[in-house]
């Protein structure tokens, strides 16, 4: 039986996965590796080069006006793709025009306003909300969360692969312990009904679905 050969776009992911790398990483970087082939016309990215790299980083910043960090996020996922996928260096890259950074002053909420916010919100939204205030957890974090991560007992929340891949122990707000334990009840009903309709388990990270079979169908998890 003949094996095809894997696409580029399937090796960027596997060469992404392979280094841990968040899934929104792994998207950003497939999205922007895309966006430069097309760019140039389809080709094939060993035919082009640093002025091709130069050409697209400029048009990024001149032409479609994105910020300063999202061109460095766009030179980040090529840089990805010819270190680490193709394993060809890049000369310098002096001639780019850079976006210039954003000089605007970050907008934070105050007490009131963020109390405000909460009081528009019902349910799982706000729980996740509140959750993102008074743990200072950030939204994929939060949405990610495991049962077995989350300790009502001594208000903690275990941060599982975090930014740069990290682990760490934020703080569970007293205040949201009632509402959390009354969230993860009805869950916990959901979750029965899905063992009882034989329905499919939760997704597992990197290779612990092979090496703990019957934990994506576990209450922990």
């Amino acid at each position: 039986m003949e094996v095809k050969p894997l696409r580029l776009r399937e090796v960027v992911r596997l060469r992404i996965r392979a280094r841990h790398y968040s899934l929104r990483t792994e998207k950003a970087y497939v999205f922007w590796i895309r966006r430069f082939v097309r760019f140039h016309g389809n080709r094939h990215p060993r035919e082009l080069g640093a002025p091709e790299v130069e050409s697209f980083l400029t048009h990024l910043a001149v032409d479609a006006k994105v910020s300063s960090s999202t061109q460095n996020q766009a030179l980040a996922a090529i840089l990805f793709l010819y270190r680490d996928v193709l394993e060809a260096s890049l000369p310098w890259l002096g001639s780019v025009v850079r976006a210039k950074p954003s000089q605007h002053m970050p907008v934070v909420l105050s007490r009131a306003e963020v109390g405000r916010v909460l009081a528009h919100l019902t349910g799982a939204p706000w729980l996740v909300v509140s959750l993102l205030y008074g743990s200072g957890m950030r939204l994929q974090e939060c949405l990610q969360l495991r049962i077995k991560d989350v300790d009502l007992s001594r208000g903690e929340i275990h941060v599982r692969d975090g930014k740069g891949a990290k682990d760490r122990v934020t703080v569970l707000p007293s205040t949201l312990g009632h509402a959390l334990a009354e969230h993860l009840a009805r869950v916990k009903r959901q979750f029965e009904a899905d063992r009882a309709a034989g329905r499919p388990g939760v997704t597992m990270p990197h290779a612990l679905a092979r090496k703990y079979p019957l934990a994506s169908t576990s209450w922990g998890w």
